[in-house]
């Protein structure tokens, strides 16, 4: 690896405190938090769906606590406009000259961590122009395009239940996610001591413990981590298996209307190798592979009426390509 022993020590042991910092508050959702924390070490955007009170924002303000950057928080409504994000030019004078002059004033969008919660309760119209920042990087007003600040990691929320009134993201745009993350309802000790620590007097304290370039330290260390071509081709073989007619799953060929694209295979190799890094190794594995499947492929996969139906998901159909497509004997 390109950077010492010393540094990637020192860049591990604050990735160790800010998963401390964050169990101070959440308890359990241990897999939903290293998702989180793989989405935005490998550079990538997160979607959260879970039902009301399961402290999707809670902890994704607590993630923004444990790092010292900057953090914003967008409503999303059936009202908010392109403009309330990306922001938007007004017309100003320059007291020097007497002259009135255009000038950009910037949205929320212009920010290191930003939640964007219950996406889908805004017209497509506002979903695209957060989306198009979130691949692009950069935000286009009146003919000048203004670069984002790094790191630039969104990570949007949507309830489930409540369709009435919402605007589900297309395939395309949901495609602009690294990982979709499903929050469940906590075991039932953990919701004890939910319950327990949260009707007190006693408030966590989250304390910073790294800033925006630790981040993007760590987001560079993450594509420095190793993958043999042995395992790189058991990414690519599951990938391709999620296509109907393209392998000799039959359930697949079945259950499936469309597959996932090449960018499944760059999202699983991009968070296998994060996960990787988490547990202190620097090369990937079958099983951080095997952890990221789901996350990265259950909104990349369209499932046809009758499937659906059915009951079968998106991670039903990832379970039983993981079950027939053998991992490498060998590849360290």
């Amino acid at each position: 690896m390109k950077a010492t022993e010393e540094d990637v020590a020192q860049k591990l042991e604050k990735l160790s405190a800010l998963r401390s910092e964050i169990s101070k508050v959440i308890i359990g959702q241990k897999d939903v938090v290293d998702e989180l924390l793989i989405t935005l070490f490998a550079g990538g955007h997160a979607l959260l769906e879970g039902v009301p009170g399961l402290a999707k924002t809670l902890m994704i303000r607590t993630l923004a606590d444990g790092i010292d950057a900057d953090f914003r928080r967008i409503q999303f409504t059936p009202d908010l406009m392109p403009s309330d994000i990306v922001g938007t030019e007004i017309l100003e004078e320059d007291h020097s000259t007497g002259k009135r002059v255009f000038t950009f004033q910037k949205g929320p969008v212009f920010t290191n961590i930003l939640l964007a919660d219950e996406i889908n309760r805004t017209p497509p119209k506002t979903q695209a122009a957060l989306l198009e920042a979130m691949q692009e990087y950069s935000v286009t007003s009146g003919g000048n395009s203004f670069k984002l600040s790094k790191p630039f990691f969104v990570l949007a929320t949507q309830n489930p239940i409540e369709q009435a009134g919402t605007y589900p993201l297309p395939e395309a745009q949901l495609d602009r996610f690294l990982m979709y993350l499903k929050v469940d309802y906590p075991e039932e000790m953990e919701e004890f001591e939910v319950l327990k620590k949260t009707t007190g007097t006693d408030k966590p304290d989250v304390q910073p413990v790294m800033n925006a370039s630790d981040v993007v330290g760590l987001q560079k260390l993450v594509r420095e981590v190793s993958i043999s071509d042995d395992l790189i081709t058991y990414v690519n073989t599951i990938v391709r298996n999620t296509r109907p007619g393209n392998g000799d799953i039959e359930d697949v060929n079945r259950w499936v209307e469309w597959g996932a694209g090449p960018r499944a295979g760059q999202a699983m190799i991009l968070t296998a190798k994060a996960r990787a890094l988490f547990e202190k190794r620097y090369a990937v594995t079958e099983t951080d592979i095997q952890f990221v499947a789901k996350a990265v492929l259950r909104h990349r996969l369209l499932l046809n009426f009758k499937t659906e139906s059915e009951g079968i998901t998106p991670d039903v159909v990832t379970e039983r390509i993981l079950e027939v497509v053998t991992p490498p004997k060998s590849y360290l």
